[in-house]
């Protein structure tokens, strides 16, 4: 991964903040031109610094009320990137992590109410050749999402 300056940081602390706003704004802010902050952003990208640009989409407007953290252990742990390739197969998975501790894995998962999280953990998770063991956790609420802080130096 490529080191990044200090206006790298600013344009990083602009955007994480506010994604959507104008290059023009952030070339005032960073007093710089538009084609610079442009370029730097493309750069940026392309180094693998910004991973993403998209929309959130609030799951409980799409009928998702129930946000899960699923721990799976596996038979072995050699067995994770096959696992991994059919997890891909069932949307609800929307992240997925090789971990260490009381998990092989830890996926956080949606689903439309506990009926549908039952199917979801006994046809589809359980039934995967390696796995053992699930232990499901039921999110009441998530207080805190949020980018890790980009700091600038002065």
């Amino acid at each position: 991964m490529e080191k990044i300056d200090k206006l790298d940081k600013k344009i990083l602390s602009i955007l994480s903040t506010n994604a959507r706003i104008p290059f023009k704004d952030v070339a005032a802010e960073c007093g710089v031109s538009r084609a610079a902050i442009h370029q730097r952003v493309q750069k940026l990208i392309e180094d693998g610094i910004i991973t993403g640009s998209g929309f959130d989409v609030n799951p409980k407007s799409l009928g998702y009320t129930t946000c899960t953290y699923v721990g799976i252990n596996l038979e072995r742990g050699s067995m994770y990137k096959d696992v991994v390739k059919q997890l891909m197969d069932i949307p609800e998975i929307v992240e997925c992590h090789f971990t260490t501790g009381t998990y092989t894995m830890l996926l956080k998962c949606y689903a439309r109410d506990n009926e549908h999280l039952m199917n979801l953990l006994n046809n589809k998770l359980q039934s995967i050749p390696g796995v053992v063991s699930t232990e499901t956790l039921i999110s009441l609420e998530q207080s805190i999402k949020r980018e890790i802080p980009v700091h600038v130096e002065d």
